[in-house]
């Protein structure tokens, strides 16, 4: 079986999977397992250079508050050609978080193996599940996806049972700074599994830009900063959008102590397995409970306000 991946989280399903070895291109921000994607064909480009620019100029460069994104990625067409894939795995979700799935349909139309092209479209935490079992039937191993599946809902069993009961504080998941914008899809759910209350957005929403006095009013017990796509470093050197705005030292988090960065593309951004490590992280920070290994600074760390 040979696989392309066009899409980091379906990387990291592969990964799961056990199926590094049948990848045969991926996109230039695929980064799991680290170590293992090195010698694989790179067949993305970014069509912005994300490194000199601010938060807001990225925000504008992709859409804005629109989120089309359309000259975010380039697909290298003969690369991809000269791979032979049988699957292409993508996605028509956002166009900000990888190649348009219009552009892989063309790119697709041209190649004489056609091969198959499985979109993945999850908005909840069970569609991620779902999306693990659906790449693990399509890629012939359908008993490992079940088995991977019934694992990582263990996990999310472990951590329900050792918050049930404890109170739950009120949070705010911030996946971009300027403008800001909430973190929705999968995040609430994460949130209310790992013992807390999501503000700003529900379940399944694909959000939008909100204003500063929006998150003010709602008076947030913990803040996470989980910027899509940007690591807890790139974040921490940000946050100063946020810690400038009128009111930022009332919010009751602030006062607390309760504003933390974590690494939302390995946690929270992207719809693959490891959001399951992300409700874990999530339930180390809202009540101190460690469920898996240890919590470490690089998955979260409360910021130096």
């Amino acid at each position: 079986m040979r696989i392309v991946s066009l899409l980091p989280a379906a990387t990291d399903i592969v990964a799961e999977l056990g199926l590094v070895a049948d990848l045969v291109g991926r996109t230039h921000e695929c980064d799991w397992p680290p170590g293992e994607l090195e010698g694989t064909p790179v067949v993305t480009s970014a069509g912005i250079d994300a490194e000199k620019m601010g938060s807001r100029e990225i925000s504008d460069a992709v859409g804005g508050a629109q989120h089309s994104g359309s000259s975010l990625y380039a697909l290298d067409t003969a690369k991809l050609a000269e791979l032979a894939p049988d699957v292409v795995l993508t996605q028509e979700l956002c166009d900000v978080c990888a190649v348009s799935y219009s552009s892989v349909s063309n790119a697709v139309r041209s190649l004489e193996t056609g091969p198959t092209v499985l979109s993945l479209e999850p908005r909840t935490l069970t569609d991620v599940l779902g999306c693990v079992e659906r790449v693990g039937d399509e890629l012939g191993v359908p008993t490992r996806g079940s088995e991977s599946v019934a694992a990582l809902r263990t996990r999310l069993d472990a951590v329900r049972s050792a918050t049930r009961g404890l109170p739950r504080p009120r949070v705010a998941a911030i996946e971009w700074l300027d403008p800001l914008w909430p973190a929705g899809h999968w995040v609430p759910e994460q949130v209310r599994i790992a013992g807390g209350e999501p503000l700003l957005a529900e379940a399944g929403e694909h959000t939008v830009p909100v204003e500063w006095e929006t998150v003010r009013s709602v008076k947030p017990d913990v803040v996470l900063l989980m910027p899509c796509g940007l690591d807890p470093e790139r974040t921490e050197a940000e946050q100063e959008l946020l810690t400038g705005l009128p009111g930022w030292d009332e919010l009751p988090a602030v006062r607390e102590g309760q504003v933390w960065v974590v690494d939302g593309p390995a946690y929270f951004n992207r719809p693959g397995p490891r959001v399951v490590r992300g409700v874990e992280v999530l339930a180390h920070i809202l009540h101190g409970v460690t469920e898996g290994s240890p919590v470490t600074s690089s998955e979260a760390r409360r910021a130096k306000l």
